[in-house]
């Protein structure tokens, strides 16, 4: 079974379709009577499927003083699933194997936003309704054994310990606490924070915000609409049931407050390079100027090589090798962020030319030739956002998340093409306010600010 997995994955590499066929795909969504939505990409050219199943129970929903629940919920639905419906119990040993036994794989994972579960599975008739019932047990039944945590505390804490030895992790964290402000999306997890966890807020969380109501799902693969509805019935039929309209709203979560000065930190590290990052909230993925923000990063610190800040920081002066800038919004306003590495001798001039390149881009855009590469380049590599089941799906779980049009990738390449230097150069004024950023630069002998 291992290697006809294999064998289709391959044949998929060498089948790749292009973007303008991935992109004709239509796009099916219907919502199921217990609430449920659904998203569907039919594609018959191997006999596979891909699901992926999110819920609103990412990390912005964690306590404070419990930073970390959503990610170690996630993982810990893993290690052992329950005896129930007749269905006998399996520890984690048991549920590994009953998974290499299908040649499929179930996961789960949390962001800041999201908990997600994927199925990938061969659609054998023999195999598919095994994968879809052990599926719905790891969803809907996980043991969160007490032991297990135990031991998997242990080791998060050891890794936590290890990653703090690293300057990157101390400036990481030094950073997103300041942008974010006492916002979720800046909770660190931390030896403490996962020292007040217990099995018994995992079972809560997953109780409180795991239910088929408020599921996201999306399919990719070699299924019709009947047998995708199918599926996804089954896949979440132990989850609590009910209509949509008995799902009682989640509590709200306060947005990013905007900064209101700058802020500084400099952190003394024992380190031959310095971290700096340089940045502020940015923009939710909602936004209008999702499409100004994406094309003109590109030519700001997103396109390497030819971007300005690597032009002006490494190529002219020297000052470090690689330097780079990025939003990451989400459904709250995700950083803006830019970052490099360099001799700690060299860190407060590299941070002002940076600054300095960011301010100019904000107040004057990309020029009428920096846009056009940027275009040409985003919109020739569109292909390679969509060239297997996995990107398909991230893309279609992108769509849903975001209650983004079904037209989203038909319509991409041109939203790109409509973007003008005026559109990039107000899109910035309104997101960044160079003035006002934080600043955290991690390793030499500097003097802690805070």
């Amino acid at each position: 079974m291992q290697r006809l997995l294999s064998r289709a994955f391959g044949a998929f590499v060498l089948c790749a379709a292009s973007a303008t066929a991935f992109a004709a795909l239509p796009i099916q969504q219907w919502s199921q009577p217990n609430g449920a939505r659904v998203w569907l990409i039919e594609s018959h050219g191997l006999p596979m499927v891909d699901v992926q199943i999110d819920f609103d129970a990412g990390a912005r929903r964690d306590p404070r003083e419990k930073a970390g629940l959503a990610s170690v919920t996630a993982g810990m639905t893993g290690k052992g699933i329950a005896a129930r419906g007749g269905q006998p119990a399996l520890d984690e040993n048991q549920v590994s194997e009953a998974w290499a036994d299908l040649g499929a794989g179930f996961g789960a994972s949390a962001g800041g936003d999201r908990m997600s579960f994927t199925l990938r599975s061969l659609t054998d008739p023999a195999l598919l309704p095994k994968a879809v019932l052990l599926g719905s047990r790891q969803l809907a039944e996980p043991a969160f054994p007490d032991a297990v945590w135990q031991r998997e505390r242990q080791r998060i804490s050891a890794s936590i310990r290890e990653s703090n030895t690293r300057p990157a992790t101390v400036a990481d964290r030094a950073y997103s606490a300041a942008v974010y402000g006492g916002h979720p999306y800046g909770y660190v997890t931390t030896e403490e924070s996962l020292g007040r966890i217990t099995v018994d807020d995992m079972r809560e969380r997953h109780a409180r915000y795991i239910q088929a109501c408020r599921a996201k799902v999306s399919v990719v693969g070699d299924v019709t609409r009947a047998q995708a509805d199918q599926l996804v019935t089954q896949l979440l039929a132990r989850l609590p049931q009910g209509a949509a309209a008995q799902c009682a709203p989640l509590p709200p979560v306060a947005e990013v407050p905007p900064l209101a000065a700058a802020l500084e930190r400099r952190i003394p590290f024992a380190s031959a390079q310095a971290h700096v990052l340089v940045g502020q909230p940015g923009y939710r993925r909602a936004d209008p100027d999702y499409f100004p923000l994406l094309v003109g990063n590109y030519t700001l610190g997103g396109g390497g090589f030819v971007s300005r800040l690597t032009t002006e920081v490494r190529e002219k002066r020297g000052l470090s090798y690689s330097v780079y800038s990025y939003f990451s919004p989400g459904l709250h306003a995700g950083a803006f962020t830019l970052g490099l590495q360099t001799r700690p001798d060299q860190a407060a001039q590299a941070m002002q030319v940076a600054r300095d390149v960011v301010a100019r881009f904000v107040r004057e855009g990309p020029s009428e030739a920096e846009l056009k590469a940027a275009k040409d380049f985003m919109i020739g590599g569109f292909a390679l956002r969509l060239d297997s089941n996995s990107k398909l799906l991230d893309n279609l779980a992108s769509i849903a998340w975001n209650d983004l049009p079904l037209d989203y990738l038909d319509t991409w390449t041109k939203k790109v093409e409509q973007v003008t230097v005026a559109d990039v150069r107000a899109a910035f004024a309104r997101k960044l306010q160079p003035e006002r950023m934080v600043s955290v630069v991690v390793g030499g002998n500097t003097n802690v600010q805070q």
